[in-house]
């Protein structure tokens, strides 16, 4: 027996005509690539969204086909963004990051038909312009007056293309289960693949987030979005926000502490997301400057484990609620959170501070466990690390053209990470399977020792690596970035970490670099720290 509730597909569009109706006068405030800051509503965004659509019909774009977006968190690209999803065509954000090779690759994987692109990314288009063979258009985010010259082929002002159309469309009838977003992995290794969400994960991963014990947004926040869109839909922030009603500001090109602080102070925020390179860069202008963030409640920190430091410093010294996250692109992509719950409150302060320097705790519609190497479920002990593995409606069952299998034979995605899980569902992310140092028959965690060995003193960032050894297999290298006219030695490095982790975890040495590489998104690459310290030989 079925039960006789209406058939009411979960599309996209439908956030923002609820958003539009219910919160029209809510203002989307955007510090625009041009300069000035633009205020609009969400009513207007719809408006310009329809228009979007309408002329995306005109241009010939049919469901299905792949239109790409390189542009920062702005309210064109909220207007493009719900217009590409809304006619039924698949949004596809391209990271201005990524190396040229890759960048070439994914627009001709992806077979993009039209490219959105902001004037800041216009020498990376021209660059490349002559290896896409599939875009018939350039549109650039900016009008007629800010228009620059450029060798693109076809290419036209948004506001002149989205003139040229009214906003009489009506939204495509779409299946539920229709693409709406393709975002593809940065990698290390191998070509990036294509994650395809549909329209019903992304309305039920913004319902999801917007959950008490996840982001929890109502009406009266003001949400500054500093997570860029093409970080997996801005960590499902443009569909959690205008789904609430809350204020929504955007950050566009402006990424620096003073920047960032102006728009917490003037647009009153009061939850705001971002990687942990964007608040060091705020702490650190905070504490020049002695300002203060008044408004401001509760900060989301993911992309990278936050380290303690930084948890101290916006709990204790500014009185913000930090929220540790973890996810992936393949899981749309939040998959943890570091919410306290009942069960802690129990905890003093500093315990309860300890327990956010973990990744958190599933929501609702979340499935986590970790197993062994031969698959068995392991205890939720908050001692036993394996590889962890989920589940969900928002997590991928495959990569976007691709054939391989990437769920085990009971339908479980495995993250690739290895990690603990608490007796209170808190998990920790001890090393990605690939980076764990593998030392005597035992397991160290490389994020561990990284995230005690930035709070020495004079350390800008550590990475840490597992090389050879005759006798325990692997031991671990310690590389680290100085502060600017920091001086540090490996010996006081090393003593500053005595006594903060396990004896056998301590590296057997430590070199200084004047930089450490990172992927697109900001993650360290082990892999060529590996390779540039191939022939390293331990002093010991």
């Amino acid at each position: 027996m079925l039960g006789l509730m209406q058939d009411y597909p979960l599309l996209v569009h439908t956030i923002l005509d609820h958003g539009a109706l219910n919160h029209g006068e809510r203002e989307l405030v955007t510090r625009s690539v041009e300069g000035p800051i633009r205020r609009t509503t969400l009513a207007e965004i719809r408006e310009r969204a329809l228009r979007v659509a309408k002329a995306l019909h005109k241009e010939g774009i049919k469901q299905g086909d792949r239109v790409a977006t390189m542009a920062w968190n702005t309210e064109r690209h909220m207007e493009a963004w719900f217009g590409i999803m809304g006619h039924g065509a698949v949004c596809h954000t391209l990271n201005p990051r990524l190396f040229a090779e890759q960048l070439d690759y994914i627009v001709n994987h992806a077979e993009d038909r039209i490219i959105f692109v902001d004037t800041t990314f216009l020498p990376i288009m021209e660059a490349l312009k002559d290896r896409f063979a599939s875009v018939e258009k350039y549109i650039v985010l900016t009008d007629s007056d800010h228009m620059p010259a450029t060798s693109l082929p076809n290419v036209v002002a948004y506001e002149d293309w989205i003139a040229a159309v009214d906003a009489d469309y009506r939204w495509q009838k779409l299946d539920e289960n229709s693409a709406a977003a393709l975002c593809y992995t940065s990698g290390t290794t191998g070509n990036p693949k294509g994650v395809l969400y549909s329209h019903r994960s992304n309305v039920l991963h913004g319902l999801m987030v917007n959950q008490p014990d996840v982001f929890g947004l109502r009406s009266e926040d003001s949400v500054l979005a500093i997570v860029p869109m093409f970080h997996a839909n801005a960590w499902a922030l443009t569909f959690a926000v205008p789904a609430s009603g809350a204020k929504m500001v955007m950050p566009g090109a402006g990424m620096d502490g003073k920047s960032i602080y102006e728009l917490l102070e003037n647009e009153k925020v009061s939850c705001t997301a971002a990687v942990p390179t964007v608040w060091l860069g705020l702490l650190q202008y905070l504490e020049q400057t002695g300002k203060k963030l008044p408004y401001l409640n509760r900060v989301v920190v993911g992309g990278a484990a936050c380290p303690p430091m930084m948890i101290r410093k916006f709990e204790l010294d500014f009185d913000v609620e930090v929220i540790h996250g973890w996810g992936m692109t393949e899981m749309s992509p939040v998959g943890t959170t570091g919410k306290m719950k009942h069960a802690t409150s129990v905890l003093d302060r500093e315990s309860q501070l300890k327990l956010k320097e973990k990744q958190g705790r599933t929501p609702f519609l979340v499935e986590m466990k970790t197993v062994n190497d031969e698959g068995e479920d392991l205890p939720r002990d908050g001692k036993t690390s394996g590889h962890l593995l989920v589940k969900g409606p928002c997590v991928s069952s495959g990569y976007f053209k691709l054939d391989e299998p990437v769920l085990t034979a009971d339908g479980w995605f495995n993250t690739g990470d290895i990690a603990t899980i608490d007796p209170l569902g808190f998990m920790q992310i001890t090393d990605r399977d690939k980076d764990v140092i593998k030392s005597g028959g035992e397991w160290i965690s490389s994020i561990e020792v990284e995230n005690v060995a930035v709070g020495c003193p004079g350390v800008a960032e550590a990475a840490v690596i597992g090389l050879p050894h005759p006798k325990w297999s692997e031991r671990p290298l310690l590389i680290i970035v100085k502060e600017a006219d920091a001086e540090l030695d490996d010996q006081s490095v090393l003593a500053y970490l005595d006594g903060k982790i396990a004896k056998w975890w301590m590296p057997d040495d430590v070199v200084f670099v004047e930089e450490i590489p990172h992927t697109a998104t900001g993650k360290i690459q082990k892999m060529e720290l590996r390779s540039r310290f191939s022939d390293f030989e331990f002093s010991s």
